[in-house]
């Protein structure tokens, strides 16, 4: 995620993982307490997600009316295999009307507990076994664009769902650690394009109206998920190894943003040239004419608002360079997805330090001038959000709040330090190898501090500690001459 900048103001700045991998990591509980509320203990969330079984996959079937104030008709199937013997299991789940739900094809109880609902199937099931729980709801489009979901557009609907929004939308795991295979089947009138992750695999008319369905080829956190729902036309290119690049704009813009959209083939060629081949099936940018307040790295979608690419006030190296921050989660968060929210900064803070290289190589805009500038900033940064890998939890009823400067630029001054203490070469390494070892799977800050002591052939746990935990910024390595600036305490209102 990225927050849109604003012209008048100083820009500012998301194969599956299994449950029992989250329990290596202490995520986990070790048993199931009576039903209600649960949690795998994620810090920053703690509701969020919930123990007893892995995710394998995601069917969705959503019927759009037609009018996007209008909730959605909706069934969510969900492949799993428990991880321990279950009475009940948990979903996350909110802002939709359940009418029934099934466990292996037969009906099973369920109630709401706070954000969740709980299920008791008829029988016990044991860990080991397979599971099929079919959720029959409503998805309601409806309520404030800020806490997330679906977001409302001038023709439609979009998806927004991180951090924790997805099950606003469906029912989930919802939480990074437990990656899984989507298809999506999506009913609408005819006169519309329905456009999700993924491979489009069929297209049926029936009367007025067209389902349309999509598959991906690789696994996603539930907070990726995207379904595009309006009057779009789907543009269709090529990308380096023939891969297929398809936008999805507003239908009377694509001449519009052609100019925009025809960019990216040459920034995922810049990218592979850094870190290496492409993740997944394909990509592509879906534009919306909507108001979000920020972009977002949807897999193989980034959303992005119409006025980032309509608005003549934001400079073209700037569009640019946040185009290519999305096309870099690709790789930093949506390949390999951070295993709980606080290793955000592995996300945000890769994403923005390709968006400043990028920006340097191709538009002179300084990489050097921009970290010292962020270092100029970082103990204030730290005092207002906490440190890169130990963030502040966001505010009461303002998730988006947890994308702070921190986690951003804050966090990409983390890897310039860490590309001064070890080299470049060593660095350019570490980010390929990253990137491959932990494909299609989730990954944590230790697992980055144990690569990077690995190809630097010494330990650097000291070094991360201070960067990525410490109260202030360290000293930065041959920039002896650098000063964060002082902390000062608020103004009495």
């Amino acid at each position: 995620m990225l927050l849109t900048p604003r012209p008048s103001v100083r820009r500012r700045r998301l194969l599956r993982a299994a449950v029992l991998a989250a329990a290596s990591a202490g995520l986990v509980a070790a048993a199931l307490p009576a039903p209600g509320a649960l949690g795998i203990g994620d810090p920053l969330f703690p509701h969020l997600g919930n123990p007893g079984y892995d995710v394998l996959a995601y069917d969705l079937d959503l019927t759009y009316p037609g009018r996007n104030t209008e909730p959605l008709k909706a069934v969510t199937g969900i492949e799993a295999v428990a991880t321990e013997d279950l009475g009940h299991l948990n979903l996350d789940f909110t802002h939709g009307t359940v009418g029934a739900v099934r466990v292996n094809g037969e009906p099973a109880a369920y109630t709401t507990s706070g954000e969740d609902l709980v299920i008791t199937p008829e029988d016990r099931i044991d860990a080991g076994d397979r599971l099929r729980i079919t959720v029959t709801h409503t998805s309601d489009p409806s309520g404030p664009a800020e806490a997330g979901g679906w977001v409302r557009t001038s023709d439609g609907l979009a998806m927004a769902n991180q951090a924790d929004a997805a099950h606003r939308v469906f029912p989930s795991n919802d939480h990074p650690a437990d990656k899984a295979y989507f298809t999506f089947r999506v009913t609408a009138p005819s006169d519309l394009t329905a456009v999700a992750n993924g491979q489009p695999v069929d297209r049926t008319e029936q009367g007025g109206t067209t389902t349309w369905t999509y598959r991906t080829a690789h696994p996603m956190a539930t907070e990726l998920a995207q379904v595009s729902i309006g009057r779009s036309k789907v543009v269709h290119r090529t990308g380096p190894h023939d891969l297929p690049v398809r936008d999805v704009v507003p239908a009377d813009d694509e001449k519009l943003l052609e100019p925009w959209l025809r960019k990216t083939p040459e920034q995922m060629a810049w990218m592979e040239a850094k870190v290496g081949r492409y993740p997944f099936e394909n990509y592509g940018v879906l534009v919306a004419d909507a108001e979000t307040g920020f972009e977002l790295e949807t897999q193989t979608l980034s959303l992005f608002e119409r006025r980032l690419f309509t608005d003549a006030r934001f400079p073209a190296w700037l569009v640019e360079a946040i185009m290519v921050h999305e096309l870099a989660h690709q790789w930093f968060g949506d390949s390999v997805t951070p295993r709980r929210w606080s290793d955000l900064w592995l996300n945000e803070g890769h994403a923005s330090w390709y968006e400043a290289l990028y920006a340097d190589e191709k538009a002179g805009q300084s990489l050097e001038r921009r970290m010292k500038a962020a270092y100029a900033a970082s103990d204030r940064w730290r005092s207002a959000g906490g440190p890169p890998a130990a963030p502040e939890p966001p505010s009461p009823g303002e998730k988006i709040s947890l994308f702070r400067p921190v986690v951003y630029d804050g966090s990409a001054l983390v890897l310039y330090a860490l590309r001064q203490e070890i080299g470049k070469d060593a660095f350019e390494e570490l980010e390929r190898r990253w990137v491959v070892d932990h494909k299609d799977a989730t990954a944590g800050t230790d697992d980055f501090v144990r690569l990077a002591g690995e190809i630097a052939g010494r330990d650097l746990t000291a070094f991360f500690r201070a960067w990525l935990y410490g109260k202030k910024t360290p000293a930065m390595p041959g920039h002896p001459d650098w000063r964060s600036a002082p902390v000062t305490a608020a103004k009495p209102g």
